[in-house]
């Protein structure tokens, strides 16, 4: 079996936005042996060639900040009435199935992908969405990760296209940019100039009404095919989060 990493490194990058950065602090092996010291046993008991253990402590890492999955619970308070499921209630089942690849290369910064351009694109591969699958986005803007603009630039969903994808059947879906709609700042300009108040984060707020989750900021996936392979998108499991962390991955036979 062949596994494809589709998840970003989790470290520090100076050139993230503020609320995107992380900060982990790496402790040596030689600071532990103090803490067992503490602890109580003699260092004369300390087994032969015994330098400590290394650890390390996430200082700061939001939880939309890497590769994630975003729970219903991210988009409203509710879903269709209900109350929406946070991170850890997110059924795992959910989490692992038959993938696919929608490439959208070619849309433009700022230019929305919709229900035609995915039908088109299905309709040229001779493909067909079935109920299940994780749904997986190609825009190439995962080339900007780790640059001061990766928020600023690329396409990103409509809202109807993300609608039918729930409406095929579609529980999880995912994108290679840094968010599932189009860029922040450019829907915020947007929404400005035109009085609109139905263009912000339109996408997302899909999952008022129709309960999905979608994954953001993946990478790699032009190591994919468009089928034949599996995804596993296993969130931390953090209780009351709306998103979590996820290393995913895609595995094929080779």
């Amino acid at each position: 079996m062949k596994i494809i990493d589709l998840s970003k490194p989790i470290q520090y990058n100076a050139d993230d936005p503020w609320f995107m950065k992380v900060k982990i602090k790496h402790k040596p092996h030689a600071k532990a042996k103090w803490l067992i010291r503490a602890l109580g046993l003699p260092f004369r008991l300390f087994p032969q060639g015994f330098v400590g253990w290394a650890d390390d402590t996430i200082k700061k890492m939001g939880v939309h900040s890497t590769t994630h999955i975003d729970a219903p619970w991210h988009y409203a308070p509710t879903c269709g009435g209900k109350p929406a499921k946070t991170i850890d209630q997110v059924p795992l089942e959910w989490c692992f199935g038959e993938g696919m690849v929608i490439d959208m290369k070619h849309k433009a910064d700022f230019d929305p992908i919709t229900v035609q351009d995915i039908q088109t694109f299905l309709k040229q591969e001779n493909l067909h969405v079935r109920p299940g699958m994780i749904v997986l986005v190609k825009t190439g803007r995962d080339r900007f990760m780790g640059t001061k603009d990766f928020h600023k630039k690329g396409t990103g969903m409509s809202a109807e296209a993300t609608e039918w994808l729930i409406d095929q059947g579609i529980k999880v879906m995912g994108i290679d940019s840094w968010g599932w709609d189009l860029p922040l700042p450019f829907l915020i300009e947007k929404a400005k100039e035109t009085g609109n108040s139905e263009l912000f984060w339109e996408a997302h707020l899909v999952g008022k009404d129709k309960e999905y989750c979608h994954i953001e900021q993946l990478t790699n996936l032009d190591a994919l095919p468009l089928i034949g392979f599996k995804v596993a998108v296993f969130p931390l499991k953090i209780v009351g989060a709306s998103a979590a962390p996820a290393r995913v991955v895609a595995m094929m036979d080779e």
